[in-house]
């Protein structure tokens, strides 16, 4: 049974100006995603998830005070609270566009101008985590986040893996051993392509926004050019690198230590979250 049926009468209160059965669905690690004509309600995926939707909405709200250059998920309704019988929602402002196929950098003005855009995105986004308002109103990642996940991976995912899986994921986690603490820019935290919104004009695509921020902090800048890396290749990361400017020393380093961690992450996530698909998915390599 899909969530259109299963949650007909909550989706029709939600989104009157919308046929339930028209409407499009979308699986997130943590949300089902129903969009709607102007808005979309995120229903998540497992108790754990429907737990985190109040700081989720409270990110939100301090993101769009920010003033990065493009939108940001407006909150405009959260509901479903224990106690009331209702499914746990949280309705967000729709923003219009669609993610982009990575077929579409085929074409090199097209690249050119996706990748202008991504440097765009990524400089603001180090602009902001500079400003006092996002230092006061965002999480700071920790000094100790990468020893704490890869004792959390060791203590709760190695018993599913093999031997060789194991060995594996023991390289990975090593290379976290000498990332620096940084805490210097806004960082989305998972800025992969399904993630970013375009829009078509004239030909070329323009930024319409950027969706899912649950894991925002302010933390290393190397955590979103990974997951550009992983969307688009190294190449394409590359230019982005260049038309921003960034030449940290060390940063391609650690963007390859973060990138090599994005599967356990996600399984660490979908353990902890109860979610066997996502956790399958994320363990499918350690085998």
């Amino acid at each position: 049974m899909n969530i259109r049926t299963t949650h007909r009468a909550l989706l029709s209160r939600l989104l009157p100006a919308d046929e339930v059965d028209d409407l499009a669905v979308r699986q997130g690690q943590f949300h089902m995603v129903v969009i709607g004509s102007d808005r979309v309600v995120c229903l998540p995926r497992t108790p754990a998830a429907a737990a985190r939707l109040p700081e989720r909405a409270a990110a939100l709200h301090a993101l769009a005070g920010l003033d990065l250059g493009f939108r940001t998920p407006e909150p405009l309704l959260q509901g479903g609270a224990h106690g009331t019988g209702e499914a746990p929602f949280l309705v967000l402002g729709r923003i219009p566009g669609e993610p982009l196929d990575a077929e579409a950098l085929k074409d090199a003005q097209v690249a050119d101008t996706v990748a202008e855009q991504y440097a765009t995105v990524l400089s603001g986004l180090a602009r902001a985590g500079a400003g006092e308002r996002a230092r006061a109103l965002l999480p700071h990642a920790t000094g100790d986040r990468w020893r704490q996940f890869a004792e959390s991976v060791r203590a709760e995912l190695f018993q599913l893996m093999s031997d060789s899986g194991r060995l594996r994921a023991e390289r990975e986690l090593a290379a976290l051993d000498g990332l620096p603490h940084v805490t210097r820019a806004v960082v989305h935290g998972d800025l992969g392509a399904e993630n970013v919104l375009w829009e078509w004009t004239h030909g070329l695509p323009r930024l319409a926004g950027v969706l899912d921020w649950d894991d925002v902090a302010l933390s290393d800048p190397a955590e979103d050019f990974a997951a550009i890396g992983a969307s688009y290749g190294r190449e394409f990361l590359e230019r982005v690198l260049a038309l921003g400017n960034w030449s940290d020393p060390g940063l391609l380093d650690r963007i390859t230590a973060i990138r090599n961690t994005f599967a356990l992450q996600q399984a660490l996530y979908a353990i902890r979250d109860g979610d066997e698909e996502e956790l399958a998915d994320g363990l499918a390599t350690y085998h």
